[in-house]
């Protein structure tokens, strides 16, 4: 009689067992559940280190808080009115498109002509890799001290290799002129992120069947005809990423123009992000500073919608 109550037992406990690691089976065959799981550090990473200074920043660009006052007084749209009356806010404005645009075109075609050196087969590739992705890798501070002393406006090495050649005679001044500062903040912001867009659109390089090439080869197209017909088409849809992220890093990357030039000379390179820096942060105003942070929004999601909206017209086509 105990054998049988012992082993009535036993066998009620391996069938909760069982049942218990159906459910846990279960439970982890959910695709619902198994979303939310992955997602959710994701997610509360992005509300703690996004969107609560997002409100934060919201918050401040209506009161009067500065470094010297901290305490929160509504002040209503008088931030914005002062912003709108400042000529170096527009110049910012006008510099962060300039700079955007500008950069985002080096960054794709230079990140294109990268792409296709990476995925060559030659000797000493691996050293090239290396030599091309040093760029990204590099801290943003270590390389634009690098460029500071090659644009230097008496000791420039490359000032000296221009006269060496005859195609100057005195220094160029690269960061002392507005026009050749803004070109050369655009210039060294660019080589930072072409290994980044590179490394994408050499995946989508490697993605591309090779049957593809060689009956185009075979057809009789050349070089060019193959790559605007086929490669380009077929990349799409990477290249828009790599702009996408280029364009996300450069609107709110202020570095490249705090050491280059700290918005000058003049405000002749002065950006949203390195104006609201400015203001805010070194000005002590920082609900002005708030203020200015926040045009950057609007500007980053109009980029990202438009360029979104080309890839999905792409697929369709």
């Amino acid at each position: 009689m105990v054998q049988t109550t012992t082993s009535k037992l036993d066998t009620e406990v391996a069938a909760g067992t069982k049942v218990g690691r159906r459910d846990r089976r279960q439970l982890a065959d959910r695709e619902g559940f198994l979303a939310w799981a992955m997602l959710l550090p994701s997610v509360i990473y992005i509300i703690a280190l996004v969107g609560l200074p997002l409100l934060l920043a919201i918050a401040f660009s209506f009161s009067d808080v500065t470094a010297g006052d901290p305490s929160f007084d509504w002040a209503g749209l008088a931030n914005y009115r002062q912003i709108f009356d400042d000529p170096v806010f527009w110049r910012s404005l006008r510099n962060t498109i300039i700079f955007t645009a500008g950069s985002m075109l080096l960054i794709v075609v230079f990140g294109k002509v990268v792409a296709n050196i990476l995925v060559a087969d030659f000797h000493g590739k691996w050293v090239v890799r290396f030599l091309v992705l040093l760029p990204w890798t590099t801290p943003v501070a270590l390389s634009a001290i690098s460029w500071l002393w090659l644009l230097d406006s008496l000791f420039s090495p490359i000032d000296w290799m221009l006269r060496q050649v005859g195609l100057i005679n005195g220094n160029m001044y690269w960061l002392g002129r507005p026009n050749l500062a803004l070109l050369s903040v655009i210039a060294v912001h660019a080589w930072r992120l072409i290994p980044l867009a590179a490394v994408i659109m050499m995946a989508g390089l490697v993605a591309i069947p090779k049957d593809l090439q060689e009956q185009a080869e075979i057809d009789g197209s050349g070089y060019w005809r193959r790559m605007f017909e086929i490669t380009i088409p077929l990349m799409m849809p990477l290249i828009a990423v790599a702009a996408l992220f280029g364009a996300i890093v450069t609107f709110t990357d202020m570095t490249v123009v705090y050491v280059l030039t700290r918005g000058g000379p003049t405000n002749s390179t002065q950006v949203l992000a390195s104006w609201a820096f400015f203001r805010g942060i070194e000005g002590g105003d920082i609900a002005q500073g708030a203020a200015v942070a926040l045009f950057l929004f609007p500007l980053l999601l109009a980029a990202a919608i438009l360029i979104l909206q080309a890839v999905r017209r792409r697929e369709v086509l």
